[in-house]
């Protein structure tokens, strides 16, 4: 069996964490078994989705890497949906119903003060023609539900393990709105028939719905793929990320100028008994994936992970990879010598901005004293200059004002860069050139 799967997004806000996890667990599943990795988006949400969306989504894996096979629109599809769903109603699986909102809000109701599972009565199973005419002649519209069979529902989950529900337990699902338009339920599992998909991957949260797609497969003549539902993220606490994933989206994330496979390489561990190391490559996640692994406790996101990971990838770059990324992201591409002399002062790659800007200029000196700045200017040794010149100079110094450590250090680091912080001098000291030194030790901004 080929495998082939899905990431099946709606266009109606940006990629979060949780969901970005899912695509690329999705992903490396598909490469690790040489697959195929369709990229659908569930866009039927006339309301909600927006092209502004869709783009953002396609943006956001492509930075990831996560390249797809294949890629469809619900939207584009609505005639396969009507074929299925007619068939659906021919076999007597899908029948219309007239109850309001507010009508089905006092049966739950009436079902649990009994002491009652919340589910469908099955009342409009009871309506003949006559009665539905007087309903619709009334302005009621039907919603159309799938009827359930009795028995047992089990499938092996990959992340669960055999998992079990019985039908009596559930309500037939709503899957055509009032207005004719077909819901989630029906149109994912039709896509999933035609498309061939073999293995779907989703959140916990969707466990119940599984259930109630086997049969809809089933009913549709197809059998259901294999299913792995996924833990859902939480935050440090251990509290669910849902009311904070406004905070999480991988647009701020990039923005923030963290690396894709810092994220990648932190979503992917997350609920496996792999610990969480950098990762340079998504071929290294791929040989190292295996549904084995995965946990079914929620694993805890904390984005300082990712940010602790970025420093590390940075700090670890060899300069052939970092001039790649600077040229992407259009800045500066630095000689090899300089990022090695930057490089261990990295937590972003858009910092290196900052100490292009020390080295080339203008920096406005800090100078405290300039009778030292002076001393120093008359001590500067001539080029051409190594890692060796900062040792000489700062020696000289030394012996001609009594002054050492901080107390010598940090007023040149002021003068050259006008910062507190930064770089060892020895290697910063070449990039900076002779000329702008000798003019920043002068007092002038150079």
């Amino acid at each position: 069996m080929t495998v082939a799967v899905r990431f099946a997004p709606s266009p109606t806000g940006f990629l979060h964490v949780g969901n970005a996890r899912t695509a690329l667990i999705v992903w490396l599943f598909a490469r690790k078994s040489g697959g195929t990795y369709l990229l659908r988006l569930d866009d039927t949400d006339q309301e909600r989705s927006t092209e502004t969306y869709a783009q953002a989504i396609e943006r956001d894996l492509a930075w990831l890497d996560l390249t797809w096979d294949r890629k469809a629109r619900q939207s584009d599809r609505a005639d396969r949906y009507d074929a299925a769903i007619a068939r659906l109603k021919e076999a007597g699986r899908l029948y219309p119903c007239y109850e309001t909102p507010e009508e089905l809000s006092l049966k739950r109701k009436s079902r649990l003060a009994q002491g009652l599972p919340p589910v469908y009565d099955r009342a409009a199973l009871q309506l003949d023609a006559a009665d539905r005419a007087r309903l619709e002649a009334a302005g009621r519209r039907p919603h159309w539900r799938f009827l359930l069979q009795p028995g047992a529902i089990e499938w092996h989950d990959l992340v669960r393990g055999p998992v079990h529900f019985d039908a009596d337990d559930l309500s037939d699902p709503v899957l055509i709105r009032e207005d004719g338009r077909p819901l989630y339920h029906v149109s994912s599992v039709i896509d999933d028939i035609e498309f061939g998909i073999t293995h779907v991957v989703r959140g916990e949260d969707h466990v119940a719905n599984t259930a109630l797609h086997i049969q809809m497969f089933r009913a549709l003549g197809a059998e259901p793929p294999v299913f792995a539902h996924l833990p859902l993220l939480t935050d440090a606490a251990g509290q669910g990320l849902s009311k904070r994933l406004g905070s999480l989206s991988l647009q701020e994330l990039r923005e923030d100028g963290l690396e894709p496979m810092a994220v990648a390489s932190v979503l992917a561990k997350l609920g496996t008994s792999d610990p969480i190391e950098p990762r340079r490559r998504l071929e290294d996640l791929v040989e190292e994936f295996d549904w084995t692994k995965f946990s079914r406790a929620s694993p805890k996101f904390d984005v300082a992970e990712i940010r602790r990971l970025n420093v590390r990838l940075i700090h670890e770059m060899p300069y052939e990879e970092a001039a790649r990324r600077l040229a992407e992201r259009g800045l500066p591409v630095v000689t090899e010598p300089f990022w090695a002399a930057v490089r261990p002062n990295l937590a972003r790659l858009d910092e290196i901005t900052d100490w292009w800007q020390v080295a080339n200029g203008p920096v406005a000196p800090v100078r405290d004293d300039p009778a030292f700045a002076g001393t120093a200017a008359k001590l500067l040794p001539p080029e051409p200059w190594t890692e060796d010149t900062w040792k000489e100079w700062t020696e000289a110094l030394k012996a001609e004002t009594g002054l050492k450590g901080k107390a010598l250090f940090l007023p040149l680091r002021r003068i050259l860069t006008g910062l507190d912080h930064g770089p060892e001098l020895k290697t910063l000291l070449p990039l900076i050139g002779r000329d702008r030194t000798l003019r920043r030790l002068g007092g002038e901004t150079a």
